[in-house]
């Protein structure tokens, strides 16, 4: 991102922007006034100390340096209730680099333990939206990289306070637009607060225009004033209302692979109680069972949801690998190569390395750096992702599904399901397996077999691996080699090359035709390391995953198939009037990608269910909608797009 990084110059150790030739903070104190403007005139030392509620969400406009982050996270950690979750979402249009905000908060060493935090999840940070996660999920932070005015009409969030920060409006003006007061509104409640370092005409009048009750109160510092006040108007009803968080935290998960165990653990680290339905005596029996599994988004020349699903779903779980205490077990962080080996498709990573992605994050190699990287000699040039490697699937579940509040029912077949008032119960013939407010379904091609999920649009793929015993050429390979399919390095002495894609194809024999197609690719790829392979001993899995026809996940809340069908709504006046079936949920239709997109959505889902800011835009949110063929079909399709999910 170097064309989108701030440009700095630096005056008494203090950051100043090129771009908007602009201070970052008060040469007076910028701790002080931050305290001054945004803390005290939020009144948020008095409203965390009384807070009843289990969630805080601010917005900021202008993360520069973090500051105003950190220190309202210090103030969270002296106030609010250990129970309740900060939610604090920043815009920012021109990130620092790592470097410069180190030195930038080097400045104020009484948020040391703060700024150590966020400088070691500060990195590979892309357009859209990065959520950072501290103190196990206590305080979250959620980055909307790029021009406010496209990000922030993306965020759907209830905001209980505005951090108005940025630079000045004659320094910056596009950012203080009416578009920016109006979507404030939008997010606001009846209790929602602001407050801005300036008291600008255009931003008091803009404010009063939203909505917003405006008062002038004594600036910092050499600012003799400032704006601070609340939001006056009823908000409209929003999306987020059709699915109001139970005042019971229990939850039920139907699933033990990825889907599955990611979906209980997000729940279960919000302080719910999870109980985990699999059918099978051990988890990550079927496709997630898979020795190794490799990591690393599908990037795209021109961007798609997929592609952008891909990469946020990336760094989700790169992320996530990080919280685990039994991460080394789970992940090897060798790294990745994907080869140009064709023309194509050396353009097409040519033209992908030159988006201006971080370098941390994907870089273009050469063939003979290529070679060395690998630790094999190639002969084709790629891109290199530093921090992609190999999991082992059926271990990160384990270390998913290890968590207090969960609790596993292993060897369980979920067979009905029935709404009793509030409660899902679910059945297995004629014996109640658990009751809960809340379920998950994310049980692959199974999620379908349900009555209220058969009209759930999934097809099964069938995808074979090739197990090889390492050659003493083949022991040389340090990272994982991708084409149109994969090689992994030795674990325990095994290669893992694969895999098939088979639609609509359900058997698990293993075939000899796929380990020859499998081979074939190897010989595409590293034609060395396929002859010095190819007389070894061989073995093999084969799975069978779970897809849609626009290979995108169904991750979200679920409607009434019957009843919208039956009556079909004209004019809603917001998804709350329609037939939702309250307390259901599917995380299902990863495909081969499930490593980068289930934990992500299982994020996504947990946040709906307990009523917290989204971490992807809502644009991304249409695009996973589990209702989206249903709407279309109904010839509803502009409603997908304004869906709880």
């Amino acid at each position: 991102m170097t064309d989108q990084n701030a440009k700095l110059s630096w005056q008494d150790g203090q950051p100043h922007s090129l771009q908007f030739d602009d201070i970052y903070f008060s040469s007076d104190s910028g701790l002080d006034e931050t305290t001054h403007v945004f803390l005290t005139h939020n009144h948020l030392p008095a409203r965390w100390k009384t807070m009843q509620a289990r969630l805080f969400s601010i917005v900021e406009t202008g993360f520069g340096t973090g500051l105003n982050f950190l220190c309202a996270w210090q103030l969270w950690q002296q106030c609010a209730p250990v129970s309740a979750r900060l939610h604090f979402i920043s815009t920012e249009k021109f990130p620092l680099t790592l470097a410069d905000l180190k030195q930038a908060l080097d400045f104020w060493p009484q948020l040391a333990e703060q700024r150590d935090a966020l400088l070691a999840q500060y990195q590979w940070l892309t357009p859209g939206f990065q959520r950072l996660t501290f103190e196990d999920g206590r305080v979250t932070l959620t980055l909307l990289i790029g021009d406010i005015c496209e990000t922030l009409p993306q965020l759907r969030a209830k905001v209980d306070a505005w951090f108005l920060d940025g630079f000045s409006p004659a320094k910056n003006p596009e950012m203080w637009q009416p578009s920016l007061f109006e979507q404030m509104a939008k997010l606001s409640h009846a209790e929602t607060t602001f407050a801005t370092f300036t008291s600008a005409g255009i931003v008091r009048r803009g404010l009063e225009a939203a909505g917003f009750c405006v008062k002038k109160v004594a600036g910092f510092g050499r600012k003799r004033e400032m704006l601070c006040g609340h939001y006056e108007k009823i908000a409209p009803a929003t999306a987020a209302s059709a699915t109001t968080a139970p005042t019971e935290q229990h939850a039920i998960v139907i699933g033990g692979g990825m889907a599955g165990c990611a979906s209980a653990h997000a729940l279960a680290c919000r302080g719910w109680q999870v109980t985990l339905i699999e059918r099978h005596a051990t988890l990550a029996a079927e496709a997630s069972g898979n020795p190794v599994g490799v990591l690393y988004p599908r990037l795209a020349i021109k961007e798609t949801a997929q592609s952008r699903l891909s990469l946020h779903g990336y760094l989700h779980t790169l992320r996530l690998l990080q919280s685990l205490a039994q991460s080394a077990e789970v992940f090897n962080a060798c790294g990745l190569l994907q080869l140009g080996f064709d023309a194509r498709e050396l353009e097409r990573c040519i033209a992908i390395a030159g988006k201006n992605l971080p370098q941390a994050l994907v870089r273009l190699v050469e063939q003979a750096e290529a070679s060395t990287l690998a630790g094999v000699s190639l002969k084709q040039a790629g891109l290199y992702f530093s921090a992609a490697g190999c999991i082992n699937p059926a271990a990160l579940c384990q270390a998913l599904a290890n968590h207090g509040n969960i609790h596993l029912l292993a060897s369980s077949q979920a067979i009905r399901l029935i709404k009793d008032a509030a409660q899902w119960q679910v059945w297995s013939h004629d014996k109640l397996l658990a009751a809960a407010p809340v379920l998950v379904i994310a049980g692959a091609n199974e999620t379908a077999s349900f009555e209220q999920t058969r009209h759930l649009p999934l097809s099964p793929v069938r995808g074979q691996i090739t197990l090889v015993n390492a050659s003493t050429a083949s022991r040389q390979l340090k990272t994982v080699l991708c084409t149109d399919g994969y090689l992994s390095p030795q674990v325990a002495g095994l290669h893992c090359l694969g895999a098939t894609f088979s639609p609509n194809e359900t058997s698990t024999e293993i075939r000899g035709q796929d380990h020859l197609d499998n081979f074939a690719m190897l010989q595409r790829m590293v034609p060395a390391l396929q002859q010095s392979l190819v007389n070894q001993a061989i073995f093999g899995r084969a799975g069978i995953r779970c897809t849609t026809s626009d290979y995108l996940p169904l991750a979200g809340a679920l409607l009434d198939a019957s009843a919208l069908s039956v009556n079909l709504p004209k004019h809603p006046m917001s998804t709350g009037e329609l037939p939702w079936l309250a307390g259901l949920y599917v995380n299902t239709g990863h495909g081969s990608k499930g490593l980068i997109t289930a934990p992500l959505c299982a994020e996504i889902i947990a946040g709906m269910i307990c009523g917290e800011p989204a971490p992807v835009a809502s644009n991304l949110l249409a695009a996973i909608n589990p209702n989206r063929f249903l709407l279309r079909k109904l010839g509803l399709k502009k409603w997908v797009s304004v869906m709880p999910n």
